[in-house]
């Protein structure tokens, strides 16, 4: 792919006052000209067969297109630029076109947004009119039968205005492109983002960087994905119509682009045409109107003007569009706000807002929220119907990505195999955002463009980026030279005020404080365009932004490098200890910054302490002197940072902070704690050594980012005579909860360690699915803190195997009272080998006749249950009998008339069980007739039958041949081990399988008196496993 060249002229990223005018004209809606995106530019796979919406003709203008995307955290604001703006080709990433010999760039307005290659089609020329005629013709095809849309109707053409207003807003990536070329279309460049539908319940206020981390090791089949237009869809025709919809996403992940995709479709008419008008609302430009007073009406009319005589009420179906959440700087009182219900009636913007949202304002209408993970509790979960999260790239979407976005495949090739050389960088290529910057720097690093080494760190990758940004404006902007240092500097103070302040969103007054004037702060996002925004608002009032938070997050710990460096200051100290101080050096700087990121619990400064530290090492100091000026020595050593990061992780902080400080590690460039575990873990040696605390930890951190995924963690593999089974437990607890699969059986564990059990599988990010606790002594009180989780309806725990572990009626009773609670995820159950007697099965009897229950397998092996118990297990089964796939009852004293009451199930047509293991259960003949004659009835559905170790006799085996040879009996598995049978009941059982021969495959007749001859009969049927 073509690189960035300074000399090549590109599209402004700032636009005329005059095209602004022209714009609101139009439409005085919000703006969506800026609209981040983690969306594939995928190259249509047939040009002929393309929409003549989607399709874009190619000028023959030798000068590229330029498309600028802002960002999910950047809100679509109306547009009012700057005129005369020179932009520079490196404010856009460029993409190669086929028959051009300048390559088309696509510019990323912000942290939502990606770049991708697109191939444009050649030799058609279609320019924005002809689109919106596509358009045009495609509408004119609907139909709206609607009564209820008396409005629209009776204006026919209102709803074509609406929808040509949006169509123009929203159909191109970026709306307006001052040079010579044509804008992108979305739909030339848009795939289908990752969307998955659900909600753990609990909000999470972790740095996103955790949450991307705890993402990469979740299974992806584990979530329901759902795609973006049917958001408002039910899933089934038995659920409640959707209102609401809460969206959430981390930073860079592609929420906005999200809903400027759905609004697009729409006003194509494509999808969702029962939707009668949709209202983009973004909280960036709502808090511009929060102190002003005015009714739902007026508040449409000022945004839309075309709807100035619609009545809005007399809509059957209007949804409002609340884009970022997140960025909302007026305060949302669900509890103590006034109701409204007129459209009429006057109020402030939070009152208008809160009323949309429960219904009290236009009830009918539908409410679509966006918003970054740690702001969606402020919406109540009794105004949301559905919640959805977009989840950025899995892996073979990265892949995708870079082999898009790069058209050399060979470097594309190289540039993954790279990534995936480093996990820490692979996973945070979650983020759509963090792809396009890696893809920025590797294709030039790779590409031999520019030399030196191959950034395998955050922070050198960050710092590439940073240089690249900068290069481009020495080249563009020579005469503003002396402000490169000052410009980085003066960013850099406004990043990390704001962002110990946790804002990322800025307004003028944020800037003052900072010491930027306006005048500045458009010059820098004018030369900057890939760093800092500058957005305009309604009434000229402008918003400001970093691209991205970790872009942010860079910037503020070099401010504070910059700082120590030039000034001998630590910003983390007040002036007035100053003067205290004799000398500050750079450890003290550190010191204080770990300590800072330690406190916090939500790792809002981890990513930070990563970066501080990371530009610290002189390698990175040496790539810094390209782009700013530092007057202090680089010549220290980190020796003394380096002691402090491992004795604080020796001080066991919780796991996510250890994990990070292991991190910091990696970008000091000392790797002594995870090789040293490393080779312990290799060689087989590590349940021969007595680790010290920082050891484990480094444990936990290299099983967590190892390139293998977490799918069965074995806790026998790290217990040793140094350390206990509970005491390796607790200290791996979060790899336990990375882990699909967790074995402790015969582990030595006791009812203590079902607490620690218990806050994994309570644990918004534990991937827990399967726990296996067998042969441990839990006890009644092991298992009852267990049940206390399971009743939790966030707990995924699809398996449980708690066979042998002292465990009686009483625990069983707790058990079975969780499950009642909650019986929807649990699929496996093993209570084998625990006397839970026939009161223990009762109760668990009253779980699987609830309809809701989907257990597809319950063992209880010798659990010393009777014909009694049998009776009432079975009597669940038939009131709910189409879940239960396997069922083992083994050792267990039923009797005849136990197996006769099972049998009842059995002929059940709804019965769908497979698997059936009566082994050892004193049944005689008469047991075996009443279960083939069921069987006869309904044979299709059962594979496996143990009938071992029974007194069936020959009579029970003739009975048996009956069924075999039903041509409907579909079993491949039958266990008659010591069951009395001689040659008398063996013959009739080799004719049967020799009349239908073709499903058998295992025939257990050992420890039966069977002659040679018998023998022979039954070799020759050559079933794949005969054991005699």
């Amino acid at each position: 792919m073509d690189h960035a060249n300074p000399e090549q002229p590109a599209g402004s990223l700032q636009f005329k006052k005059s095209d602004t005018k022209e714009k609101i004209s139009d439409s005085s809606g919000p703006s969506s000209s800026s609209m981040n995106s983690d969306v594939f530019i995928e190259p249509p796979a047939d040009p002929s067969s393309t929409h003549s919406t989607t399709e874009i003709k190619r000028s023959d203008s030798p000068v590229p297109s330029c498309v600028s995307m802002k960002s999910d955290d950047s809100m679509r604001v109306p547009l009012s630029f700057k005129e005369k703006r020179e932009s520079t080709p490196e404010r856009a990433t460029e993409i190669k076109r086929s028959d051009s010999p300048v390559a088309s760039c696509v510019s990323m307005k912000s942290d939502d947004f990606m770049p991708l290659l697109v191939t444009f089609k050649e030799k058609r020329e279609s320019t924005p009119e002809r689109v919106l005629q596509g358009a045009r013709e495609k509408r004119r095809q609907i139909i709206i039968t609607d009564t209820g849309c008396k409005s629209v109707s009776s204006e026919p053409h209102l709803l074509e205005r609406c929808k040509l207003n949006l169509l123009k807003k929203f159909q191109h990536v970026n709306e307006v492109i001052t040079n010579q070329g044509n804008p992108t279309l979305l739909n030339e460049i848009y795939t289908e983002l990752y969307i998955t539908e659900g909600d753990s319940g609990k909000v999470n206020n972790e740095h996103e960087v955790r949450q991307i981390e705890a993402a990469s090791r979740r299974a992806a089949t584990e979530e329901t994905p759902i795609k973006c237009n049917d958001i408002f869809k039910p899933l089934s025709e038995e659920d409640k119509p959707i209102r609401s919809v809460l969206t959430k996403g981390v930073a860079g992940i592609g929420k906005t682009v999200s809903v400027q995709k759905f609004i697009l479709d729409w006003a194509e008419g494509k999808t969702n045409q029962d939707v009668h008008l949709i209202f983009p609302l973004p909280f960036r430009e709502l808090n511009l109107m929060k102190d002003r007073n005015l009714s739902l009406m007026e508040l449409l009319h000022f945004f839309y003007k075309e709807i100035k005589e619609t009545n809005i009420s007399s809509l059957d179906k209007v949804l409002f569009i609340f884009d970022g959440l997140d960025e909302c700087r007026f305060p949302l009182d669900f509890q103590n706000t006034v109701r409204l219900c007129d459209v009429t009636e006057s109020a402030s913007v939070h009152v208008l807002l809160i009323n949309l949202i429960k219904g009290n304002l236009l009830p009918s209408s539908l409410i679509w929220i966006t918003s970054r993970p740690a702001a969606a509790d402020q919406i109540p979960s009794e105004c949301v119907h559905r919640v959805t999260e977009v989840r950025g790239f899995n892996d073979p979407q990265k892949e995708e990505y870079f082999r898009k976005r790069i058209s050399d495949q060979s470097l594309s090739n190289r540039i993954i195999t790279h990534l995936k050389s480093l996990r820490s960088l692979y996973i945070m290529c979650h983020i759509p955002v963090f792809c396009w910057i890696s893809a920025t720097v590797l294709e030039r690093m790779l590409g031999e463009a520019e030399s030196g080494e191959i950034p395998k760190t955050l922070t050198q990758m960050y710092t590439h980026f940073l240089i690249i940004q900068t290069n481009v404006i020495k080249e563009k902007y020579t005469k503003s030279r002396e402000t490169d240092t000052e410009m980085v500097l003066k960013l850099g103070k406004l990043a990390f005020q704001q962002l110990m302040k946790g804002n990322l969103i800025f307004y003028e007054e944020d800037l003052m404080e900072c010491g930027i004037d306006v005048t500045e702060a458009s010059v820098y996002s004018g030369v900057c365009t890939q760093i800092f925004r500058e957005e305009f608002g309604l009434h000229q009032s402008k918003v400001y932004c970093f691209v991205h938070l970790s872009i942010q997050e860079h910037l503020a710990a070099l401010y504070v490098h910059l700082t120590f460096m030039n000034e001998k200051r630590n910003v983390f100290i007040k002036p007035a200890w100053l003067k205290l101080m004799l000398k500050v050096t750079i450890s003290d700087v550190h010191k204080c910054a770990v300590d800072q990121a330690l406190q916090i619990e939500n790792g809002h400064l981890d990513l930070f302490l990563r970066f501080l530290l990371g530009l610290s090492l002189e390698s990175n100091q040496i790539l810094l002197q390209t782009i700013v000026t530092q007057t202090g020595s680089s010549s220290h050593s980190n020796q003394e940072t380096v002691h402090y990061i491992k004795k604080k992780i020796s001080e066991n902080p919780s796991p996510e902070k250890s994990i990070n400080l292991f991190h910091c590690l990696y970008e000091l460039d000392d790797h002594s704690l995870v090789e040293e575990i490393q080779h312990y873990l290799q060689s087989g040696n590590l349940q021969q050594s007595k680790l010290s605390p920082s050891q484990w930890s480094a444990v936990v951190f290299v099983l967590l980012t190892s390139m293998q995924e977490q799918d069965v963690f074995v806790l026998n593999k790290y217990t040793n005579k140094h350390c206990t089974s509970d005491e390796v437990l607790l200290k791996l607890l979060p790899v336990v909860a990375a882990s699909r699969k967790a074995q402790f059986n015969n582990c030595g564990l006791n009812e203590k360690c079902c607490a620690a059990l218990v806050s994994v599988l309570r644990s918004e990010s534990s991937n827990l699915r399967e726990l296996d606790l067998s042969k441990n002594k839990l006890t009644d009180t092991g298992v009852k803190c267990l049940s206390a989780v399971l009743e939790n309806p966030h707990c995924k725990l699809e398996t449980l195997r708690l066979c042998y572990c002292d465990v009686s009626d009483e625990g069983c009773t707790a058990l079975t009272s969780a499950l009642r609670l909650n019986s929807s995820l649990l699929r496996e159950l093993d209570l084998s080998r625990n006397k839970l007697r026939d009161s223990g099965v009762k109760r668990l009897s009253a779980v699987l006749e609830n309809p809701h229950c989907k257990l597809e397998t319950l063992r209880l092996r010798e659990c010393d249950i009777s014909d009694e118990g049998c009776a009432a297990l079975t009597s669940a089964l038939r009131s709910n009998p189409s879940h239960l796939r396997e069922l083992d009852l083994s050792g267990n004293k039923l009797r005849d008339s136990g197996v006769k009451c099972l049998s009842a199930v059995l002929e059940n047509p709804h019965c769908k069980l497979e698997t059936l293991r009566l082994c050892y259960c004193d049944i005689s003949g008469e047991g075996c007739a009443a279960l083939t004659s069921a069987l006869r009835s309904n044979p299709s559905h059962l594979r496996e039958l143990d009938l071992s170790w029974n007194k069936l006799r020959d009579s029970g085996v003739k009975y048996l041949s009956a069924v075999l040879e039903n041509p409907h009996c579909k079993l491949e598995t039958l266990r008659l081990c010591y069951c009395g049978i001689s040659d008398e009941g063996c013959a009739p059982l080799t004719s049967a399988l020799r009349s239908n021969p073709s499903h058998l495959r295992e025939l257990d007749l050992s420890w039966n008196t069977l002659r040679d001859s018998e023998k022979k009969q039954l070799f020759s049927l050559k079933l794949q496993n005969l054991r005699l």
